[in-house]
């Protein structure tokens, strides 16, 4: 029997190493057909998963009480697995290079702990050749085994979308990749046992890193292209949503719009490729051009909230301020990456405190990664202006009565309302007066 057939009939197991975003939905999913060892190093959230609490609301707290995953924090605990998943974030320093030390880490703790005849999996994303250059070293120092001869290494790209309850593991195609042939068929039977759109065999490691990083970098020039004509169109005064609508009418029209662009993946990934370029002596020209226009939205944003306070008549220094929603996406309680704190600082530049409130977010995260506390929507009252910066389900129920009793009492012309991805009806908002804007 060859280590998959030993997986499926459950005398052998499937670890998950990183129980976040993307390593839990992995983890549940195995769990229902195979063994399946859960491992993070965090003990707080290991215990949150004991008790049937999903911090990530990805896949819900029923789900995690029901599961059969062992949660751990032991790392010893991996010695009973012969597949291993690597699945930690990937982000980038405050300069924008890569920073590997999650996957390195993850390496070394799966390598001291590595039997003969395992697979290691890595999901990460990275630029082409981690895998190979960064993660294989690692994992044999930690080991003292050889790659290729006691254990054996592939590279699948995760590509689950956080708060997507449509677009899951199970049915997005899995592209998947081994060092050799052998290590190819069993990573792609493994994974064909839980993804039901199959699996697409990339023919090499490298080509599998690259993929998953262009994805994630199509998408990032595609949205910069539409804040670029947001902010031409701004200046034309055309509204950009209207634009949009009359040109999505053609069939072969991208149906993308414009936005603040955060988190863990499209506002990352592409910096992992320019980096890989730069070394390679080749200066990015389109993937560069499209991060600063997108990493430049929030001051962009703010500066545009002061000049409608101006034409409202609102003095800009203390102006009252509401923002509504903070995490990078909707619907999601992820804040890693938000762009939502780039119109915070800049806001502050100002003289401006404003007063955050987001339903969805994870606020012990909030105050520990950005010292931000939320207040609730009902304790939003006496604001000169107001922004509804994520679309939350919870927000597209505000009604003009509810943004009314948030405002102060005064002339709606003397009231700024910033509705970044154009939620609410604009026609409608002009002519109740108030000083409307929208990307």
């Amino acid at each position: 029997m060859n280590l998959y057939e030993k997986i499926r009939d459950r005398e052998e197991k499937i670890s998950l190493i990183g129980l976040g975003y993307v390593g839990m939905p992995i983890a549940v999913s195995f769990a229902k057909k195979v063994n399946v060892i859960g491992f993070d190093i965090s003990k707080e959230k290991i215990e949150l998963y004991k008790r049937g609490i999903d911090p990530t609301k990805e896949v819900g707290n029923e789900i995690i009480r029901d599961t059969t995953i062992e949660f751990t924090s032991d790392e010893k605990r991996l010695r009973e697995s012969k597949f291993h998943i690597v699945a930690v974030p990937t982000p980038v320093n405050s300069d924008h290079t890569p920073d590997l030390r999650p996957v390195e880490s993850a390496s070394r703790t799966v390598g001291r702990n590595l039997t003969r005849g395992s697979i290691v999996v890595f999901e990460s994303t990275v630029y082409p050749g981690v895998t190979e250059e960064i993660c294989i070293p690692i994992l044999e120092k930690e080991s003292g085994m050889i790659c290729g001869k006691d254990f054996k290494v592939g590279y699948s790209p995760e590509r689950i979308n956080p708060g997507d309850k449509v677009h899951r593991l199970e049915t997005i195609v899995k592209v998947v990749s081994g060092m050799d042939e052998e290590s190819l068929d069993i990573i792609a039977q493994v994974y064909e046992l839980v993804v039901i759109a199959g699996v697409y065999r990339a023919e090499s490691i490298k080509v599998a890193e690259a993929a998953k990083v262009i994805e994630n970098s199509q998408r990032d020039i595609n949205i910069a292209f539409m804040n670029e004509l947001s902010i031409i169109f701004n200046k034309m005064g055309i509204d950009t949503n209207a634009v949009l609508k009359a040109a999505g009418t053609k069939w072969n029209f991208l149906k993308f719009t414009p936005g603040l662009v955060g988190g863990h993946c499209i506002g990352v990934d592409p910096y992992y490729l320019t980096y890989k370029a730069e070394q390679l002596g080749y200066h990015s020209q389109i993937i560069l051009s499209g991060r600063k226009i997108n990493d430049d939205m929030g001051r962009y944003v703010a500066e545009n909230l002061i000049k409608k306070l101006i034409k409202a008549d609102v003095s800009v220094k203390d102006a009252k301020v509401a923002i509504l929603g903070f995490t990078f996406k909707e619907n999601c309680p992820d804040i890693r990456n938000t762009k939502v704190i780039d119109i915070i600082n800049e806001l502050k530049e100002y003289g401006i405190h404003p007063i955050i409130a987001d339903p969805e977010a994870d606020s012990d995260e909030a105050v520990h990664e950005y010292g931000i506390e939320f207040e609730t929507i009902e304790e939003i009252f006496d604001m000169d202006a107001i922004v509804i910066a994520v679309g939350h389900d919870r927000f597209l129920n505000l009604s003009d009565k509810d943004f009314e009793r948030m405002f102060k009492k005064a002339p709606n012309e003397n009231k700024v309302l910033l509705d970044i991805k154009g939620l609410f009806d604009r026609k409608k908002y002009e002519s109740l007066g108030y000083r409307y804007w929208r990307l």
